[in-house]
Parts: structure tokens; C-alpha cells; sequence
């Protein structure tokens, strides 16, 4: 009786660490797999800039101030804009959000058949109070470009509206603390007040990390493109040309006016060939 004793015992012993040995296996082979897909992320091939620059552009619309009455280029009416919504719409268009335009530019990534991306500039309170229910009702999301100085101001987005918008699916980037282009940051000051500063208080606010910055103004030198291919993946001019060497620093757009809808069409098929 001892004898069987001794061999159940031994017996027990044997298939429990086999089955430890088969859930170290188990675990070891989970982490190899884990470990594989993080090696192929960081290996994943980039394009270089000129590999960059020979892809197709995507259609960017930027808009400003969505009031009535105004006579502008920086001005549509509220019925315009949703007009405009409603004929990109109708064209099939799908918006899109700068992550997934950084990454069919630098890795290729398919995007839609017909992308857009719809941006806004300078924090208007219409952006939260007009635009981003006018995209919403029709599936889109866009990308709001915050100058900070104007939080809690009259005319302009609160902090709370601004994390909403983040909360509801849209993007908010930066577009510096008080509107001073580029060019005119000379010192290491500079740049904290107008980029590094604000890009933190706006992360506190959207909970988000803001990877996207648009120039005030549109102006942007090479200098520039180098310092803040240091902060962001993607920043967006105007209709100005790409910079060869930082064309993930210069993504053009286009300011959408006051025209008809067949016109907007007509300009992104244009300005974006």
C-alpha cells in the first residue's frame, strides 16, 4: 500500500509540472508573439520626403468664422456651411482625422475612396455651436485648431466645450497661444510661450496628447518646420507650396469661402491634383 502511495504521489507531482512547464510554454510563446509585433511597428518602413511629396493629396478645408453677414474670405453663413456639408456628402466624401492621413503618408495606410478633412482655425464658439453639429448630423468628425489665449472668452469655445468636442470623436490641435507666426519665434522663450506651454494646458483639457498644429497665419519657414517636427506628426499651411524636405510640416489646406457648393467642389478637385 505504501508503494502505491508512492507512485500516485509521484505520478501527481509529475503531471503538475508538466502542466506548469505547459503554461510557462503557453506564456513564453504569448510574450515572443507580443514582442514580434512590437519589433514589426517600430521596423515599419517610412516614406522618405520625396516619396511623400509623389502621393496623391488629400482634400483639406479649412474654415474660419460661420456667421451671417459678414463679407469675407474668412466668413461663410451658417446655411453655406451646411450646405457645403451636405454636398461632400452627396459626392460620396468621407471626412478623415490627421492620424490616419500621417499614416497613409508616411506608411501607406489605406485611407477611403474619397477622403476629406474638414479644419477649423481660432477657437469660434460657432465651430462647437454650429459646425461640429452640422458634421455630426451627417457622420463626420473634424479637427479644431485651439488659440489658447482665447479660452472663456466672449465669441470663443470654453474649456469644457473644447473637451467635448474631443470627447465626441474629433480631433483638437494646436494653433499657438496668441496667433504670433512662426517666423518671429527667435528664443527658447518663444517657443515655450507659443507652442510648448499651450500644447501642455491643452492636453490637461482634452486628456488627449495634440500631435497637430496649424501656423497662424498660414506662415511658416523652413526653421520653423524643423523646430516643430520636434512637438507634432503633421502641421498644416494654407495654399502655399510644400516644403521639400518637411512635407509632414507643410500639409496644405484650403480656406472654404463663401461659394456655392458645386463651386467648394470644383476648388478641392483644383487645389489638390
Amino acid at each position: 500500500m505504501k508503494h502505491s502511495l508512492i507512485i500516485s504521489i509521484l505520478t501527481l507531482s509529475i503531471l503538475t509540472s508538466c502542466q506548469f512547464k505547459s503554461t510557462d510554454q503557453a506564456e513564453k510563446a504569448d510574450s515572443l508573439q507580443v514582442d514580434k509585433i512590437e519589433k514589426v511597428e517600430k521596423e515599419q518602413i517610412k516614406n522618405n520626403a520625396a516619396q511623400i511629396l509623389a502621393k496623391q493629396q488629400v482634400p483639406v478645408l479649412c474654415y474660419h468664422r460661420i456667421e451671417t453677414g459678414r463679407k469675407d474670405d474668412y466668413s461663410v453663413s451658417p446655411e453655406t456651411f451646411a450646405a457645403h456639408m451636405q454636398v461632400l456628402v452627396d459626392s460620396g466624401y468621407t471626412s478623415i482625422l490627421p492620424s490616419q492621413l500621417y499614416d497613409y503618408l508616411l506608411y501607406n495606410k489605406t485611407l477611403p475612396e474619397k477622403p476629406v478633412m474638414i479644419t477649423f482655425d481660432d477657437s469660434r464658439v460657432e465651430h462647437y455651436e454650429i459646425a461640429a453639429k452640422e458634421m455630426e448630423k451627417r457622420g463626420f468628425r473634424g479637427v479644431f485648431f485651439i488659440m489658447t489665449i482665447t479660452y472663456n472668452k466672449k465669441n470663443y469655445m470654453t474649456t469644457e466645450q473644447i473637451a467635448a468636442l474631443s470627447k465626441a470623436g474629433h480631433e483638437v490641435g494646436l494653433h499657438s497661444w496668441d496667433h504670433t507666426m512662426v517666423s518671429k519665434y527667435l528664443t527658447e522663450e518663444d517657443w515655450k510661450k507659443n507652442v510648448a506651454a499651450p500644447r501642455e494646458k491643452l492636453e490637461s483639457i482634452t486628456a488627449k496628447p495634440v500631435s497637430y498644429w496649424a501656423y497662424p497665419y498660414g506662415i511658416s519657414n523652413r526653421a520653423a518646420m524643423e523646430s516643430l517636427d520636434k512637438y507634432f506628426k503633421l502641421s498644416f499651411i494654407l495654399s502655399t507650396k510644400r516644403d521639400s524636405v518637411y512635407p509632414l510640416q507643410s500639409v496644405r489646406r484650403i480656406i472654404a469661402t463663401e461659394i456655392s457648393q458645386q463651386g467648394l467642389l470644383r476648388s478641392m478637385k483644383r487645389s489638390f491634383r
